[in-house]
């Protein structure tokens, strides 16, 4: 979108009443597909802060809800359907933990959904940040350092996280895979029921 296409949907009544009647009813129905569309459309407009929260709340809200019930009858999550915005909340929550140097807290996160997703892609990256996380590494350095920021995202699932690395993640994982049993022997509580 252009600025004058952003500025004409920011103004525009009709598609402003259906971004708060789909927010209200994704709500009460807890549709979180809805949700992130409602978020993401928020999001891009710059529309109003405070609803932009509350509905990242109710995502997380139901996100975490929904990944016990998951975790409880031991099903892993794939990123198909409601499971890969379940997965994006974690993710996205986990960084923004991790944005405001709450290492500890962003670990436990991205370690439990290491341990729940089953995608190898994406559990091989999360690994990645499991280590940086307990090498105390803050998010910018991170970027800077690990990312390869010129990668481009061939299937649009992975767009959510960061899955491209300036090293080969294999190798990355096998060299740090003693921080690795580190972490798990320290954190495995968190997957028990």
């Amino acid at each position: 979108m252009d600025k004058d296409q952003l500025n004409e949907a920011r103004t525009n009544p009709d598609f402003l009443k259906y971004l708060e009647e789909t927010r209200i009813d994704a709500i009460s129905t807890k549709n979180i597909a809805a949700l992130y569309e409602v978020l993401d459309s928020f999001l891009v407009l710059d529309l109003d802060e405070e609803k932009i929260n509350d509905v990242y709340q109710h995502i997380l809200k139901i996100s975490f809800e929904n990944v016990q019930d998951i975790v409880n009858n031991k099903r892993k999550l794939k990123l198909e359907v409601d499971d890969l915005f379940y997965v994006r909340a974690f993710y996205e929550h986990a960084v923004e933990k991790w944005s405001y140097e709450n290492y500890d807290g962003a670990k436990e996160l991205i370690f439990v959904l290491s341990n729940i997703v089953e995608d190898e892609l994406l559990c091989n990256s999360l690994q990645v940040h499991i280590i940086a996380l307990s090498k105390g590494t803050d998010l910018d350095s991170f970027y800077e350092k690990n990312v390869d920021l010129n990668a481009s995202v061939e299937d649009e699932r992975y767009g959510y996280f960061i899955t491209s690395f300036n090293f080969d993640t294999k190798e990355y994982l096998d060299k740090n895979k003693q921080t690795l049993e580190k972490e798990y022997k320290n954190l495995k509580h968190l997957l028990e029921s």
